[in-house]
């Protein structure tokens, strides 16, 4: 996984396609390179990047490159919505950025393997089907 990500992140930064300015925004704002790191960053928890998927639409910041809020919850932040009320103080603790892209995703990774899928509990009526259709 290291491998991979370190892989997009070159891609990201030598090709102007992948990492140069798409469409008027750096790719890192870019919802379609956020989905692919994301979808890298989870490949062994693929469910996660569905969670992505029906959370922030892969997004990690807004249109003005500030970090994304959730609409329901301004205190949902990132492209995991991560609550700050119930994490920061945790994700602090643990070094852990959780307005940076990279971050977000390894507070998600260790709040997965803490609670397994219950933090995105919300959303589940978006991603269930993909849990079922990864058991079989």
């Amino acid at each position: 996984m290291i491998f991979t990500l370190l892989a997009l992140m070159f891609t990201a930064t030598a090709n102007p396609s992948v990492g140069g300015v798409v469409g008027g925004t750096t790719s890192f704002t870019s919802p379609a390179y956020v989905e692919q790191y994301v979808r890298a960053y989870f490949s062994d928890i693929p469910v996660m990047a569905e969670i992505a998927r029906c959370e922030s639409h892969f997004r990690h910041y807004d249109e003005n490159g500030n970090v994304l809020r959730g609409k329901e919850n301004s205190r949902d932040v990132g492209v995991m919505q991560i609550n700050e009320d119930y994490h920061l103080d945790t994700a602090l603790e643990s070094e852990i950025d959780l307005y940076t892209l990279e971050g977000n995703l390894r507070y998600a990774r260790a709040l997965y393997e803490k609670m397994g899928l219950d933090p995105w509990k919300y959303s589940k009526k978006c991603w269930g089907k993909t849990v079922v259709a990864l058991a079989h």
